[in-house]
């Protein structure tokens, strides 16, 4: 079977030689078992997973008698590690028994790591990667590889303009990147999906994907009971991404209290299907302070829980939406400090960067134009560069003093 590569690789290759323990964690179906026999293919070891009840019966209740049957492995690949109970002690008893003969590669959806914190027993002893459903990057490599190397050049020169470094930012075969980025906003980035072909699968396999979160990750794990609450709040959320939400209003809307809804979207986030961002303030009167706007950590997966997989040309209503999010994805897979700006007098720029000592603020817009809000922010902050993603127009201009890139959304 072909192996597709990701980009996370060369960052889990370079720690395969240490100590500690890696600890691949992401939302369901986003390739973590397909990385982790590609990496035991390419350095040996051995493959398990804790579904295999023996397997997991023997790891719970005699720890030595399960390392002692793999040392002669030297390298071990642990998949599901949620399913057991006592992962935090058994993996450091493990660790400070057997870590010079014995190294674990571990993985597991993102619920394993809240019902036990298997980071404090793990302390200097492991390190956490991220592996999220394909970026547009990969999937330009996976879906056009002849055109990856002139994606990712145009990506880096834009990229280094946000960093602050001038560089020209060419791109050919713009018709064909577009087609691929309305197919990638439809459709997303899960690996299974994104391989499939068949347009009737791939939507059928995006219900299956929702249907098993909530089954497995919100009812198994998080014995959520109230599964038709739990879904109408995913339901209401993917059909306001991008807003500003506050939570005493949408308790209302979801028909929950507001303690439980705070504890909907706690597990929301920590099991990677929707990101939190936070509003950009500098201690002013005007700015808002504490509500959030969220994102789906995928826009295939956001699609089939509003039930729409329709043409991008015919979703005025919801494009926008789609845009930013996938903007928002992107931006985090690079940067760590994103937040949005609004003040009270409702001026809003979709997200702010925080790079060393400058802010860069990054606008997402269908057609190439410069509003009022982002004028204020200017006036406000005074950023020497920024960013207006829009749907085709490519170039720069300086404006009140400011850098301002033009450059199509999918370039990010």
């Amino acid at each position: 079977m072909e192996y597709y590569p990701r980009l996370i690789e060369e960052k889990l290759e370079n720690m395969i030689g240490r100590k500690e323990y890696l600890i691949i964690k992401g939302p369901r179906q986003a390739g973590k078992t397909t990385l982790m026999l590609h990496l035991k293919n390419k350095y040996g070891g051995h493959y398990i997973t804790l579904e295999d009840f023996d397997i997991l019966d023997t790891f719970e209740r005699d720890t030595k008698a399960f390392a002692e049957r793999f040392l002669d492995k030297r390298l071990l690949f642990i998949d599901e590690i949620q399913y057991s109970q006592n992962a935090g002690k058994n993996l450091k008893l493990l660790y400070d028994l057997y870590s010079d003969r014995l190294k674990l590669v571990l993985s597991g959806s993102g619920s394993f790591d809240i019902k036990e914190n298997i980071g404090k027993y793990l302390v200097g002893r492991c390190l956490y990667f991220e592996l999220f459903p394909l970026c547009f990057e990969e999937f330009v490599l996976w879906k056009k590889k002849d055109l990856y190397k002139i994606y990712r050049e145009a990506k880096q020169a834009l990229i280094d303009f946000i960093m602050g470094n001038r560089a020209e930012i060419r791109i050919a075969f713009a018709k064909e990147f577009q087609s691929l980025f309305e197919e990638y906003l439809i459709y997303g980035g899960f690996p299974a999906i994104v391989k499939e072909p068949s347009i009737e699968l791939k939507e059928e396999l995006l219900k299956n994907l929702a249907r098993t979160y909530l089954e497995k990750d919100v009812f198994f794990f998080f014995d959520i009971r109230h599964l038709e609450k739990f879904r109408m709040l995913m339901r209401y959320l993917a059909f306001n991404i991008g807003s500003i939400i506050e939570y005493s209003s949408l308790a209302q809307e979801a028909r929950v209290d507001y303690k439980t809804l705070v504890n909907y979207i706690s597990i929301l986030n920590n099991t990677y299907i929707i990101f939190p961002v936070s509003p950009y303030r500098r201690n002013l009167a005007t700015e808002l302070k504490k509500a959030k706007k969220l994102y789906f950590v995928d826009t295939g997966l956001r699609n089939s829980i509003i039930g729409d997989f329709s043409e991008i040309s015919k979703r005025e209503y919801d494009k926008s939406k789609l845009y930013e999010n996938f903007v928002f994805n992107e931006l985090r897979m690079i940067f760590k400090d994103i937040h949005y700006w609004r003040t009270t007098g409702k001026a809003e720029v979709d997200f702010v960067l925080n790079i060393n000592s400058d802010v860069v603020p990054v606008e997402v817009k269908s057609k190439p134009k410069l509003e009022r809000s982002l004028y204020s922010f200017f006036e406000s902050y005074k950023p020497k560069r920024a960013l207006i993603l829009n749907e085709s127009e490519l170039g720069m201009e300086t404006i009140k003093g400011v850098d301002v890139l033009f450059a199509p959304i999918y370039l990010i």
